[in-house]
């Protein structure tokens, strides 16, 4: 995808907002287009630090930033979603989470990482793509919200983490983070369908199969150096809040995944009976728990 405006991290251009739920491409801090869309929570409430009052019209189409200017601040939560491999920002799974969780009470934030949908560059399967998230975290912050906590899925799982550890403290920094059936080691291969993950990021074959069968740019070369694992991770995210998520029928992932992330660090750890992979096998009803946790850990 070709480049527009300069490099370094600009808030979305705005000939590229549409009213109502917002469509837009940010820019990360190594100049890679993102696109994201903003939607408004569906029980949106404002507090005036000042007054006290609320405004509860932040319903689609109006300024998310309205009330948080001066001496206001939002009180709405919103909650950054990072998809798994092969997702996107208009997958259904990935739209209804959003649906889930905006109807919680939270603005969301979803986005396409680099080398997926129509964001531009190359997927470097977990490493830059804290690079991405955090471009989606400062548009949350721009747009007015006090509060940011971050989800993320596979993939997603384990750059939250990533980005949690890495970017404490900063201005793309989250104030919870949820990781759903994520890794807690690299280059795992112990499942027949990690096996198949690894042929497609790996042989060039497989990188065909990933742009045209899932839509998914791989870049070609290796990590180097090799990023900082999740569970490397997990130890640095204290005193965020964390939760990991793992379902007991992963088939990618087995449950020493999460217990070994949940026991790296503080953590609360949801082991859920029946659940799959991901975004794909989360269940409103999880969606819901999650959403709940999101806004109020």
């Amino acid at each position: 995808m070709s480049s527009e405006g300069e490099g370094g991290f600009h808030m979305a251009d705005v000939s590229l907002i549409t009213p109502g739920p917002r469509r837009a491409m940010l820019r990360t801090d190594d100049d890679v287009p993102i696109e994201a869309v903003y939607e408004p929570s569906r029980a949106a409430v404002t507090d005036t630090a000042d007054t006290g009052t609320a405004d509860t019209g932040t319903d689609a189409g109006t300024d998310p930033g309205a009330g948080a200017t001066g001496n206001a601040a939002t009180s709405v939560t919103a909650v950054v979603l990072a998809h798994g491999f092969t997702g996107s920002v208009d997958r259904p799974a990935v739209r209804r989470a959003a649906r889930v969780f905006a109807e919680r009470g939270a603005a969301v934030v979803t986005f396409s990482f680099r080398g997926h949908g129509r964001s531009g560059g190359l997927s470097t399967v977990g490493d830059r793509e804290v690079l991405d998230l955090a471009a989606a975290v400062r548009w949350a912050r721009e747009l007015g919200h006090a509060r940011v906590a971050t989800v993320g899925f596979s993939m997603g799982g384990s750059v939250v983490l990533r980005h949690a550890a890495l970017d404490r403290g900063t201005r793309g920094s989250a104030d919870a983070v949820a990781a759903v059936s994520a890794p807690a080691r690299w280059y795992y291969r112990g499942t027949a369908s990690m096996r198949r993950v690894h042929w497609v990021v790996t042989r060039p074959a497989g990188r065909l199969v990933g742009r045209y069968g899932f839509r998914t740019r791989i870049d070609r070369r290796g990590w180097d150096p090799v990023p900082l694992s999740p569970v490397e991770a997990v130890p640095l995210i204290a005193p965020t809040p964390l939760l990991i998520v793992h379902g007991d029928r992963d088939a990618y992932f087995p449950l020493d995944h999460p217990r070994m992330l949940a026991g790296a660090g503080e953590a609360e750890l949801w082991l859920e009976r029946g659940m799959g992979h991901a975004e794909n096998a989360a269940d409103d009803d999880l969606l819901a728990r999650l959403g709940d946790w999101l806004t109020r850990a």
